[in-house]
């Protein structure tokens, strides 16, 4: 039995050798902790595209609730502040709750279509949604939320600016870790199951009697949830404002495919590889070759797409089939 779940301890060693590398390496942090989101996000975004072959480019619109869930937690809640970080777990559940409730709505719709209209749905869900927040002024429209004095009343000074610097990345770190665990306990189940068959031949597992709107649901509102948290801690808690424009930004999500694209959608361990191959390309890009980093990286990762059709862990995953080595890489 335990021989099923060995294929999380090569995630464990990843996430692990980035915590030490950016705490006892100097000047090192602000790029794990870009890493991190990177794995983070695509770790989420593989639940739902990797084991549905679903493309939702509306995808950040669940980390721009997840972000508003924080943010509305810390500025209605504040006169609790003497509970000091409650209100922050308060945050959390509110992130949860929003980017559940929109993912219930948008997918009783979407989840009907097929293919390119089901890509395009999303996307009008995304932008629909952030020019509805602007334009009748819900949760201060388009002038967004600002809440680092509430934060400060909150935890005090020094514990606001300790959380924003460092345990927002580490809260990261656990949400990528927890949407990994629960990639590979969708694959060991009957999820997991139904997910891949319906990802190869959805008519085919209608026909064997697979309830594949319940399936891709279930998918799409838990690879919902790990967004909004994502985006409670990695935008709300590191830059205590919410600008609408910014968390709705489709980009986001554009990066998401990539990361999966790059690693290997559908694999456990993908998600890592194609966040440190995107983050580390793009952090040095910039450096190196600034202002022209995206002329560069876009032929770099069609290459790479092209020449490792299955991603960098697909691959590797065919040539460790039957060894030791295999029973680690799914």
């Amino acid at each position: 039995m335990r021989k099923k779940y060995l294929p999380i301890i090569p995630v464990i060693i990843a996430y692990l050798v980035l915590f030490l590398v950016g705490k006892n390496v100097s000047g090192t942090w602000q790029l794990v902790a870009t890493l991190l989101f990177y794995c983070a996000l695509g770790q989420a975004f593989n639940i739902f595209m990797g084991m549905t072959g679903y493309v939702d480019f509306g995808y950040v619109a669940f980390m721009g609730m997840g972000t508003y869930g924080m943010a509305l937690g810390i500025t209605r809640f504040v006169f609790l502040q003497e509970y000091g970080a409650v209100i922050i777990v308060i945050g959390f559940l509110l992130a949860l709750l929003m980017s559940t409730l929109l993912s219930i709505a948008v997918g009783a719709v979407a989840l009907r279509l097929r293919g390119a209209y089901f890509a395009i749905a999303t996307i009008g869900v995304n932008e629909g949604f952030r020019f509805l927040i602007e334009g009748a002024r819900i949760w201060n429209g388009s002038e967004g939320i600002i809440f680092m004095s509430q934060l400060n009343d909150i935890l005090g000074r020094d514990a606001a600016s300790a959380l924003s610097t460092f345990w927002a990345d580490v809260m990261v770190l656990v949400i990528a870790f927890l949407a990994a665990l629960t990639t590979l306990l969708f694959m060991r189940s009957k999820i997991g199951y139904a997910l891949t068959a319906l990802r190869e031949d959805e008519d085919a597992a209608k026909v064997m009697g697979i309830n594949v709107t319940k399936y891709k649901i279930i998918a799409f509102i838990t690879s919902a949830c790990f967004a909004g948290s994502l985006g409670a801690a990695s935008w709300a808690l590191k830059t205590p404002y919410v600008f609408p424009p910014e968390v709705f930004e489709i980009h986001y999500t554009i990066e998401a495919i990539i990361i999966v694209l790059l690693g290997g959608a559908g694999t456990l361990l993908g998600p890592v590889a194609g966040g440190l191959i995107y983050g580390i390309s793009k952090y040095y890009l910039s450096i190196f070759i600034p202002g022209f980093q995206l002329l560069i990286f876009a032929p770099i990762i069609i290459v790479i797409i092209v020449l490792f059709p299955q991603g960098v862990v697909g691959m590797l995953r065919d040539y460790t089939k039957n060894t030791v080595v295999g029973r680690f890489i799914v």
